[in-house]
């Protein structure tokens, strides 16, 4: 399975507008997803066995956005990631409050 597909089915439950890198910024709340670096985590024999991939989820809100950051942060834990960052913003442009939270996945290499 892809991260994306992994990260999509993991947050579209959530019930906001969820995309990978980019967002129409129409909804009152919504999730866009990006990896920003995978990197061998464990090498055998000169072979790579296992990979780590770092996500960053930004939830971007209009108001208290406590309850989908808390959502956010449960279901990306129960699908094997681990939160390893957190911080928040308000994009006075985008007039938005923005969560940034960056997790961690690691896969084995078949």
């Amino acid at each position: 399975m892809s991260q994306n597909k992994l990260i999509m089915d993991t947050l579209s439950p959530l019930n906001v507008p969820v995309s990978p890198m980019t967002s129409d910024n129409s909804a009152d709340e919504y999730i866009i997803f990006t990896e920003y670096n995978e990197s061998s985590m464990l090498n055998a024999n000169d072979d790579e066995v296992s990979t780590r991939d770092f996500v960053q989820v930004d939830v971007f809100s209009n108001g208290d956005f406590t309850n989908l950051v808390k959502q956010v942060k449960q279901a990306m834990k129960q699908a094997g990631f681990g939160r390893i960052f957190q911080s928040e913003s308000y994009e006075k442009d985008m007039q938005k409050y923005r969560k940034i939270i960056r997790f961690s996945y690691a896969t084995d290499i078949q």
